[in-house]
This record gives structure tokens, C-alpha cells and sequence, in this order.
């Protein structure tokens, strides 16, 4: 068996009896850290001298990082339980709360068969709160530093700032900064008041200091920051505290409140919704079109708006809410990059998108697959269509040899245009024009060119030069307009635009 010890926050006081009998017993201890008040305190430092104890300092100077050290030394601790068969493993505080290599054991005992029992101590949370003085009846959130850092395996979404933090392991000045660079992230004020409490329940060392936020890794602290160090976050006022996700779910779901939401709201559905999707969208692309990062945030916003106004649709509906949207798209990407997330080669970005559309056609839930076009939408513009249309045939082989070729097939459909211009109908002349709009389409892929985005620059320079041409009118005087000019008068303005636009 192997007993998990927990030494609390650093009192002797403190230490459970159970706890000292254990340490005491006479079975091998290993201790994660010497570095423990309480066993420099009597009468457990005089007894611990006579007795086979092991600390493993030494493998935090080994490890590349402290996920290494961890798993290092876990390794070592079922080393030493399988060489001796029972044996004590103490660690500070409570061995539940905030020490990984205890969740790391338990897995792996549980994997193995290996008895263990746990023996609690108070916690670093415990000495804290009575250090600070503070009552929490909220929704504390308990973090470690170490998870701040900017390589760290695995992040928090986000600190939350609707209730108090409590940053464990601020043990250096980089950690302190981290850990101050995350909570300005998260919406805290850089005069933030926070509480750096140093050796809480360690009678003699317990030292707090309370400091605005920007102060937290400046070097007239440095005395407060090291391995027994922790920080104490208030919660953020309620005006203070930036919109976030959890936000705009709550506004939409008041607008759809039938108890004084808003009539227009109400009155939605995914059908009266979808042309906004598509405008929201469009404005989202003009944006980058344009290069506006002031734009682009806010139409993003927009956009967002309307997966949020579906999702509660759904969620009324009893079919989904948000939560399952954003669970779906998590799995499809992690489902759908093999090459990330999993052990699958992919070279290129060709080879990607191969492994992608495989992936896809054998996902539950995909209809079978008819045809090669089949899933192409209708909901895309025409061009769009088209070029996705042009590159499924091309790649089964349906494709013109070379661009020659191509260009011959558009002369080709504008004598056949031409022709029916003259004698044809509307509808006949509507398809050859079809045809022609199609070819210059793979004309335009042949070079690597798409013709919606070709199309979308020739209007953006149009009305760019349309407009120059009305203010060159107005400005002849006179209130003239380009509608008041000749053709001539107008062809010579276009030129000036031109002429314009290259200088």
C-alpha cells in the first residue's frame, strides 16, 4: 500500500495525528519536498532524523519542465512502494487539493491494483482564507500559476472574474508575472487591489502585503514570492468586468424572454434568420477585404450574434443549445486533424485537405454520397459554385490539357453568346452566358485565380472610380452631376480615374 500523506500549510499544529503517526511509524517516507515548515518543526524534525526518509528535490533540477519532474517523480514513488511494499508519500497541504503528483499516483495506482489511502491535512486554501480573513459564499476558483505560463500544456480558457481567485504556486518572478499578465488579460484593472499572502499558517513566516495588480512581479516584492507563495484575487465588480461569452447567452436569452423580451426577436425563426447569417457574413468579408481590424472585430460580433440567436432557438426548441454547438465543432476539428491530434503523417496542406474530405464522407450522420457533387451548397455565390464544381471534375480527371485549351473553349462560347444574341431568346442567351461565365471560371482556376474574388476586386476598383468621376463633376461647378455629362464628357472622367489610380 501506499499511504498519501498530507502535511498542511506549514504548522506542526496543524498536522492531523493520524498524519504524524504515519510519518513516525518507522515505513520509508518519501517527501515530495523537504522544503516544508513542518518538518523543521519539533517534535517531527528530531523524530524524522532516525527514520528512513527520502526527499525528492532532486528531481525538480532533472526535469525540463515541471510536467517531467512530475511524472519522474511518480515513477520513482512506485519504484520504491514495488522494492518495499508498503511505504508513505507526504506532500504539502491536503493531497487532494492543488497537487498534481497525487491526481498522477491515484491514476496510475488504480491502473495498476496498487492500494493506496489518503490521509488529509488542511489545505493551502484553508491557511489563506484565515490568513486574509475572508468568507467565500461564492463561486471561488482555485488556479494553478503554473498553468499560466505561456507554454504550458494545458491553459484555462479563462480567469473568471465573477467570483475570487486563488493563484497557487506563484513561486518566482516570472510565474508572478504570468500570472499578472493573465488577470490583466481576463479584464482586471492594473491598480486591481490583490493579496500576495506568503507562508499562510506558518507561524513566524506568515507575511500578506496587499498591492495593486501592476505591482505583483515588481522587485521591491521579491522577498513575498517563492515556493510558499500564494494570491489572493478579489471578485471584480460587476461594473467592471468585461462582456464575455456567458454574457451574450444571457442578453439573447432575455430578448427571447416571453416576459418582456423584444417583440422583434420574438418574432424569429431559422428561416426569417437565415438572410442576416448571409449579410453578417458578407460584412465579416468586406471587412478583411478592407483591412479594417476595428471593423472586422465588430462584424465578428455580428456574426457571432446570429450562431448565438440559432443556438437559443434551439435551445428552445429542445434540440440543442450552444453548449452542444460548441461541443460539435471541438470534436469535429480534433476528428478531422488526425495529423494534430493524433499519430496520422500529413506533409502538406494538399494532403490535409485529402484527409479531411475522407474523414468527412465517413462521418456518422453524412448522407451516402449519390454523386461527386453532392454537398456542394446552393447557398453559395454562383462563382463560388462554380469554381468548387470545376475542382471536384478536375480531380477525377475531367480537366482541359493545358490553358490554351481553356482559352479556345471561352472563344468558343462567345461566338456561341454571339450568335444567339442576334437571333436567340432570353433564355437561350441567359445559358450560353451561363457557359461563358462557367469557362472563365476555370480560366481564372488554370491560374490560381478565383473568379468571385476577381469579380469582388473589378467592383471594388469600379466604385472607386465611379466615385472619383462624381466628385471631378461636382467639382467642375455648377452642381453638375455625371448624369448631367455627355458620354464623351464621361469617358473622359473614367480615363482621369484610371489615370488616378495608377499614380
Amino acid at each position: 500500500m501506499i499511504q498519501i500523506v498530507g502535511l498542511g500549510p506549514g504548522s506542526v499544529e496543524a498536522l492531523p495525528p493520524r498524519a504524524f503517526s504515519l510519518l513516525t511509524s518507522g515505513l520509508p517516507v518519501l517527501l515530495r519536498t523537504e522544503r516544508h515548515p513542518v518538518l523543521q518543526a519539533e517534535p517531527l524534525a528530531s523524530v524524522l532524523k532516525n527514520l528512513p526518509v527520502t526527499a525528492l528535490d532532486d528531481e525538480y533540477e532533472h526535469g525540463a519542465s515541471f510536467a517531467d519532474t512530475y511524472a519522474a517523480i511518480v515513477a520513482r514513488v512506485l519504484r520504491l512502494q514495488a522494492a518495499h511494499g508498503e511505504l508513505v508519500y507526504a506532500v504539502p497541504g491536503h493531497p487532494l487539493v492543488g497537487e498534481t503528483t497525487v491526481a498522477l499516483l491515484l491514476k496510475e495506482t488504480r491502473k495498476r491494483g496498487i492500494p493506496t489511502h489518503v490521509t488529509g491535512a488542511p489545505s493551502f486554501v484553508d491557511a489563506c482564507l484565515e490568513a486574509i480573513g475572508e468568507s467565500v459564499t461564492g463561486d471561488l476558483h482555485v488556479v494553478d500559476a503554473l498553468l499560466l505560463e505561456p507554454e504550458a500544456p494545458a491553459r484555462p480558457a479563462a480567469l473568471r472574474t465573477s467570483g475570487p481567485i486563488l493563484l497557487y504556486q506563484v513561486h518566482s518572478r516570472a510565474a508572478a508575472s504570468n500570472a499578472k499578465l493573465a488577470l490583466g488579460r481576463a479584464g482586471y484593472p492594473d491598480d486591481f487591489a490583490i493579496t500576495v499572502v506568503h507562508a499562510a499558517g506558518v507561524p513566524g513566516l506568515e507575511k500578506q502585503a496587499t498591492i495593486p495588480l501592476y505591482e505583483l512581479d515588481r522587485k521591491a516584492h521579491t522577498a513575498l514570492i517563492d515556493h510558499l507563495t500564494t494570491v489572493w484575487v478579489p471578485e471584480l465588480p460587476a461594473e467592471q468586468r468585461r462582456a464575455d461569452f456567458d454574457e451574450l447567452l444571457a442578453i439573447m436569452a432575455r430578448l427571447r424572454d416571453p416576459e418582456g423580451g423584444c417583440p422583434w426577436d420574438l418574432k424569429q425563426n431559422h428561416q426569417t434568420l437565415r438572410r442576416y447569417v448571409l449579410e453578417e457574413a458578407y460584412e465579416v468579408v468586406e471587412a478583411i477585404d478592407q483591412d479594417d481590424p476595428e471593423a472586422l472585430c465588430d462584424e465578428l460580433g455580428d456574426l457571432l450574434l446570429q450562431v448565438v440567436f440559432h443556438a437559443q432557438l434551439g435551445r428552445e426548441e429542445g434540440l440543442f443549445d450552444s453548449g452542444d454547438v460548441c461541443a460539435a465543432i471541438c470534436e469535429k476539428l480534433i476528428r478531422r486533424h488526425p495529423h494534430v491530434f493524433g499519430d496520422v503523417q500529413a506533409k502538406d496542406a494538399e494532403t490535409v485537405l485529402t484527409n479531411w474530405n475522407a474523414i468527412k464522407a465517413g462521418e456518422k450522420g453524412n448522407k451516402p454520397v449519390e454523386s461527386l457533387l453532392d454537398g456542394i451548397s446552393s447557398s453559395l455565390p454562383a462563382l463560388s459554385q462554380a469554381l468548387e464544381t470545376s475542382k471536384r471534375v478536375v480531380a477525377v480527371g475531367f480537366e482541359w490539357p493545358d490553358e490554351a485549351q481553356v482559352y479556345a473553349k471561352v472563344e468558343e462560347e462567345l461566338a456561341e453568346l454571339r450568335e444567339e444574341l442576334k437571333h436567340g431568346t432570353t433564355e437561350r442567351i441567359a445559358e450560353e452566358l451561363g457557359d461563358v461565365l462557367f469557362t472563365l471560371v476555370n480560366l481564372g482556376r488554370k491560374r490560381g485565380i478565383e473568379a468571385e474574388e476577381a469579380l469582388r476586386g473589378q467592383l471594388s476598383r469600379f466604385g472607386a472610380r465611379w466615385r472619383f468621376m462624381e466628385k471631378e463633376a461636382l467639382a467642375q461647378g455648377q452642381g453638375k452631376t455625371v448624369q448631367m455629362l455627355s458620354l464623351k464628357e464621361q469617358e473622359a472622367l473614367w480615363q482621369a480615374a484610371k489615370r488616378a489610380e495608377k499614380s
